[in-house]
């Protein structure tokens, strides 16, 4: 949820279209990330030094970067609102509400990752979103404006009707994707439901008794959609473009290295998070439909934005996905 506090609201306030603050060139870069498979890209990018190598090329020497990990999209936002991170490596739902309430003073640079995210439940009375009660807790990274529970209101307008697409916000409860994990593997824990992305999808459906899938994004949306991408300030952009630009370079080679050797990728997730999955299960994983989706382009960003202006969340309907996405990626062929 978006913090209350005086600072953020300022910070808020400096990045709106005519405000007088301007960004300064940067040498030392902030950018942070959540736990998971997702972020891959980011872990290979951090292990071989992608965007201080593209930097360089690209005539800006000595540049530094900085990886801060953080469990949900809420603390990201609040980080960029608050100056303390300079770049943010997140949901969709997050980039477009801080497009939206920024009058576009945040926009993505490209996309990351789009592999499917999965509403697991340990209940054995739930086989699928119409089987939810009042009293059935599902965890999301955060409440109300994660990817994964907006992803949850558009199944529940799907499910109920379209004017019931809140429907289960009450069910939902604020956990990152680790603790919700330890959540559902303890059997007394309320929290028996959770909309996990991998590798905690595979390691609930493995670990946890019971444990069984009741729907995933594809099924929902039609297809992939975005749920890393990395995302700025236009201000931090227009004083750093060789900056942006050596993200994007960055990210697509530590694409391509996911794609042409996925072993050695799997190595250095492993070497830079600490998670003790094999690499034999962690290979397994990235067969299975949907888990090869790195792409630079956003995927399905533009039926989430439909989403949320329709039922008032985002108060401005984008024309187009370019319109929060920076030059940088409008060559791409994103939706």
């Amino acid at each position: 949820m978006w913090s209350a506090c005086a600072g953020a609201a300022m910070a808020l306030a400096m990045m709106l279209p005519g405000s007088q603050a301007v960004a300064q060139p940067k040498s030392e870069i902030s950018l942070s990330r959540q736990p998971g498979i997702f972020y891959m890209p980011s872990h290979i990018m951090e292990k071989h030094k992608l965007i201080e190598k593209h930097a360089a090329s690209l005539g800006v020497p000595g540049v530094t970067t900085k990886w801060i990990n953080l469990s949900g999209g809420g603390a990201q936002t609040d980080a960029l609102l608050a100056g303390s991170v300079d770049i943010l490596n997140t949901g969709t739902g997050n980039l477009l509400l801080l497009w939206d309430r920024t009058r576009g003073g945040v926009k993505g640079i490209v996309a990351t990752s789009a592999q499917p995210m999965t509403l697991i439940s340990r209940d054995p009375h739930i086989k699928s979103i119409k089987d939810f009660g009042p009293n059935d807790k599902i965890a999301v990274p955060t409440v109300k404006v994660s990817t994964q529970a907006i992803v949850l209101q558009i199944a529940a307008a799907e499910a109920f009707g379209a004017d019931q697409w809140s429907k289960l916000d009450a069910n939902t409860v604020q956990l990152g994707h680790p603790d919700a994990y330890v959540a559902m593997t303890n059997a007394q824990h309320e929290v028996r439901n959770h909309f996990a992305i991998p590798p905690f999808t595979f390691l609930e459906l493995k670990n946890v008794p019971g444990a069984h899938v009741v729907l995933s994004s594809p099924d929902v949306m039609g297809g992939p959609l975005s749920q890393a991408q990395f995302f700025t300030t236009t201000k931090f952009a227009d004083a750093n473009p060789k900056i942006v630009q050596a993200v994007r370079d960055a990210t697509k080679e530590a694409q391509d290295l996911i794609r042409s050797d996925t072993k050695a990728a799997v190595e250095i997730y492993k070497e830079v998070t600490g998670d003790k999955t094999s690499v034999e299960d962690l290979l397994a994983w990235l067969k299975e439909p949907g888990m090869m989706e790195w792409n630079l382009q956003p995927q399905g960003t533009m039926k989430f934005a439909a989403h949320l202006s329709k039922v008032g969340t985002l108060k401005t309907m984008p024309k187009a996905w370019t319109d929060y996405y920076l030059p940088v990626a409008h060559d791409l062929k994103g939706n």
